[in-house]
């Protein structure tokens, strides 16, 4: 009966201090968790940032920000286009499988579904307050109770429209904050954009100021209709060719004092240290022109290719820039492939927490990368647009190569059951591929030099071209 008992307090012990040290490594994790912020602009061009080589726009807070991280020269958008980069960004996935295959006109049925995992979500199970400020973008019927809201992405506080800023940037009478319209505003989109994130993490931190906290800050800038302070107008009057493009400059320096606002505050704020900031954008630049109110887009992509919507580098290949001071080594440059489909298993990483087992990702870790190490990727990056203006509609970056191939099907905006059939069927033919290390324009198709490497790239976008068709979701045709 004693050894019993002595057995049962060894046991008892033994639990005790399980739970003891269980409890510590909680302590522990919630204490190193980091603060989490990403800013993502629109239809911002890979060469509009100074530090990525404009000649004219001056950026002096992203350039101070990428000299005291890392700046990202390969870095890569989820898509060609908003709707599709921006749910690919929250859920780590391909947008296709959430079936978002092109920008979201207003009022169509077509959204992000409350089934998708989002990183606010996982962020949430393990402490984190989280906040959407901008640009939503990833439903039809914004606000309505029809289709999921930001809410239901996980975000405990939100503000934003559901595409651009209306009128334009500046006074937009469009935003809704946690389901009520907030009517006329007076400022510019991107500045108030920020205030509203700000002000909630000013409240926040009063509130709980050990909780650790992700924020989504989606300017509207420089997609059009773009209007920008006069004052910056006049800065750029003289070197821009005319009215418009000084618009255009003007409004990525607007850009540029909306993060200076915000890198400002996280330090007033006193979480600057443990805050990994991430700067990037959803897509390429805007053609000039391109419809009838794109008459300020000036947007560059030197020295790539094409722009938005193309599916060379142009179209996704985007600015990324990262400032964590506990963590990132100053002054980094680096080439590395990386996606914003790698942020969800990156933070989830940081916080502590897993995605769902069953939970197919198209992104990796990238933290190796703020080493200037390669992320251990296990599948290549992978695009397929429907409705691309270049003729090669289907896109992978697997190292230093990227591979293009057409499609023999028409061009469609979404997969629903009436064209899936077709979809289903088209054939991948007429690849093209670039050593884009050396070859970032991709001008020098290697296909017939390179057979066996042709051969080898090909079969490997196939597999993968298939696994992730077979995975897109397709929506019910509308009844006539």
């Amino acid at each position: 009966m004693k050894r019993l008992e002595t057995i049962t307090v060894r046991t008892a012990l033994f639990l005790f201090c399980l739970i003891v040290i269980g409890q510590a490594d909680v302590q522990l994790q919630a204490a190193d968790q980091p603060n989490i912020v990403v800013v993502l602009c629109d239809d911002l061009g890979y060469g509009d940032l100074e530090c990525y080589g404009h000649p004219s726009i001056k950026t002096p807070h992203l350039n101070r920000m990428a000299e005291e991280g890392v700046r990202f020269t390969n870095f890569y958008s989820a898509a060609p286009v908003c709707s599709p980069s921006r749910v690919g960004l929250l859920t780590g996935r391909s947008p296709n499988r959430a079936g978002i295959y092109d920008f979201i006109p207003g009022g169509r049925n077509v959204y992000m579904r409350s089934s998708e995992v989002t990183i606010p979500q996982l962020l949430k199970q393990v402490g984190y307050a989280t906040c959407m400020s901008g640009k939503w973008h990833c439903n039809g019927k914004f606000n309505s109770p029809q289709q999921p809201q930001p809410d239901s992405a996980g975000f405990d506080h939100w503000f934003g429209t559901q595409n651009n800023a209306s009128p334009s940037h500046e006074n937009p009478q469009n935003f809704v904050r946690n389901g009520e319209p907030v009517g006329p505003l007076q400022g510019y989109s991107c500045q108030l954009v920020v205030d509203e994130a700000v002000n909630w993490l000013k409240g926040q931190q009063a509130q709980s100021p050990e909780q650790p906290f992700f924020m989504y800050v989606a300017f509207h800038e420089p997609h059009e209709p773009v209007a920008s302070p006069k004052k910056l107008v006049d800065q750029y009057s003289e070197e821009a060719q005319n009215e418009d493009e000084a618009q255009y400059f003007a409004n990525v320096a607007n850009v540029d004092v909306a993060v200076g606002s915000l890198l400002t505050a996280l330090k007033d704020l006193n979480v600057d240290s443990n805050t990994l900031v991430v700067f990037t954008a959803d897509n390429g630049p805007e053609t000039l022109n391109r419809y009838r109110r794109a008459s300020r887009s000036y947007g560059r992509a030197t020295p790539l290719r094409g722009m938005k919507l193309w599916t060379t580098d142009a179209g996704f290949r985007v600015a990324g820039i990262m400032r964590w001071p506990d963590r990132i080594k100053a002054d980094q440059v680096v080439h590395h492939p990386v996606s914003s489909l790698d942020f969800l298993p990156t933070f989830c990483q940081l916080a502590g927490t897993t995605p769902p087992a069953d939970l197919v990702l198209d992104g990796t870790n990238f933290l190796p990368a703020l080493k200037n190490e390669a992320p251990n990727r296990a599948k290549p990056l992978l695009w397929i647009y429907y409705n691309a203006l270049n003729e090669r509609r289907v896109a992978m970056r697997d190292g230093e190569w990227k591979v293009l191939a057409k499609l023999n099907i028409g061009k469609y905006n979404n997969v629903t059951t009436e064209n899936e059939t077709e979809v289903k069927a088209a054939e991948l033919s007429d690849f093209q591929i670039f050593r884009i290390t050396d070859d970032v324009d991709e001008s020098n198709d290697l296909s017939a030099s390179m057979p066996e490497k042709l051969d080898e790239l090909s079969k490997r976008l196939k597999t993968h071209y298939h696994e992730l068709l077979n995975d897109s979701h397709i929506w019910e045709a509308k009844k006539p």
